[in-house]
């Protein structure tokens, strides 16, 4: 057996369990947390658990080198019982994912069936609908939960990791991760630059119903580019790199487990490709609105409609990663100059710091518009501050004002006005209040 499945509960909510692989119990004693083996072929390993059959069933399934109990899978549980009542299951594959790589795509298969039998044990043993249980994979673990979910009718949802590309990109669907294997799948893409020369671990490829492209999927904010993108050889490269050179492909699962603690900071834009988005021509959302990577992309009215949609989204450069996206355009009244106009937010739950609107020549009775992601929701916004230089002395000491300044938060249709008749000196602030 490849895999197994251990039993994590804690005493504030719900389980966890992290599936056995064979390799003999793992004891792992976070405060308050005990560890129970799930076996598939064994009924009784699921009697002497927490399981509860009136909770949903999340299963974690980590990829390759990995194992069951790193922190992180241990993190993302502890989340999940900070927002919701679940079982939470570790699926813990070490035995068949620490080999070389092309041993362990070989072993997706057969772990994937492992997984598919303990559904069926708990479906066929304790009337457990499939349509309770969500599977998210890391990496290779994300071509495993496809495997499971291809084994089992009607599962409820699977989310993909950054699914590995090398030897699942462009294959049949029975081989790799897709739409057809849960009634939802969405997929987290952070790593899908080109294996070679980039070192890209993940795919590039649309595997969901949903698919998400933080920051454009391929370099994340706060992860240097790799220094070995000269290696070829696909077993050597994943040796002893999971931290070294896979900051971007192990970003998926720090996004996902910040997301369920933050249920507003993931929103995302339907647009053709990263460069649109950024030229903010995707703002704000359409009228369906926008979906919420992560752990509440299933609460997204569209989720299956149509063919398989693909969404942008910025984030922070660490921890915290949330982030609210705004639209500003302001109108500019005083004398012409040269010179950068800014803006800061303020609201009922705080507010940004400066954000560049325009830089060029400052001309009255012209309006600049841009886009900016924000560090958090401001709430109800009270006013906006202004402010203008150029770093340059002029003899002329210009003065220039904003006449006006809308500001739309992007999963929002209100778009709120603010004004002033007011103009300042170079580096004065101007407050607008709502017109």
């Amino acid at each position: 057996m490849l895999a197994r499945m251990n039993e994590w509960f804690t005493f504030a909510k719900a389980s966890n369990w992290l599936w056995d692989s064979g390799l003999g119990p793992r004891v792992c004693h976070p405060p308050r947390t005990l560890w129970k083996t799930l076996l598939p072929s064994d009924p009784s390993t699921i009697e002497a658990s927490n399981f509860q059959t009136d909770k949903k069933t999340r299963f974690i399934i980590h990829g390759f080198i990995d194992k069951g109990e790193e922190s992180w899978l241990l993190d993302m549980c502890q989340n999940l019982f900070k927002v919701e009542e679940v079982n939470c299951i570790c699926v813990d594959w070490k035995k068949g994912s620490q080999t070389t790589y092309t041993q362990a795509a070989n072993n997706v298969r057969v772990v994937g069936a492992q997984v598919a039998q303990l559904l069926g044990t708990l479906s066929a043993n304790y009337s457990y609908s499939p349509s309770q249980v969500h599977l998210i994979g890391h990496s290779l673990g994300a071509h495993v939960a496809g495997e499971a979910g291809s084994r089992t009718p009607g599962l409820g949802r699977i989310t993909g990791l950054d699914p590995v590309e090398a030897s699942f990109q462009g294959t049949p669907e029975e081989v790799r991760l897709d739409p057809t294997d849960a009634d939802l799948v969405d997929v987290i893409h952070t790593d899908a630059a080109p294996l070679i020369p980039f070192l890209g671990f993940g795919t590039s490829q649309l595997l969901g119903h949903l698919d998400f492209f933080p920051n454009g999927g391929e370099e994340m904010p706060g992860c240097k580019k790799n220094t070995l993108s000269q290696i070829v050889d696909l077993d050597g490269i994943w040796e002893g790199t999971r931290d070294f050179v896979a900051c971007n492909h192990l970003r998926s699962y720090k996004y996902y487990s910040e997301s369920i603690l933050n249920p507003a900071g993931f929103a995302s834009y339907p647009c053709a490709s990263y460069v649109a988005f950024e030229s903010n021509k995707c703002f704000p959302c359409p009228d369906q609105g926008c979906p919420q990577m992560g752990h509440y992309a299933d609460k997204f009215a569209g989720k299956t409609s149509g063919e398989q949609q693909k969404f942008f989204l910025n984030t922070g450069d660490s921890s915290n990663f949330a982030r609210w996206r705004y639209g500003v355009s302001l109108t500019l009244s005083g004398k012409t100059a040269t010179g950068q106009v800014k803006v800061a937010l303020f609201g009922s739950k705080g507010n940004t710091h400066q954000f560049n609107v325009f830089r060029g020549i400052l001309k009255p009775g012209t309006t600049h518009s841009n886009e900016f992601d924000a560090m958090l929701d401001v709430g109800t916004i009270e006013k906006v501050k202004f402010l203008w230089n150029n770093h340059v002395v002029n003899p002329t000491f210009p003065k220039v004002g904003a006449a006006k300044i809308t500001v739309q938060k992007g999963d929002e249709k209100t778009v709120h006005s603010f004004c002033s008749e007011s103009i300042v000196k170079e580096d004065v602030l101007l407050t607008l209040t709502p017109c």
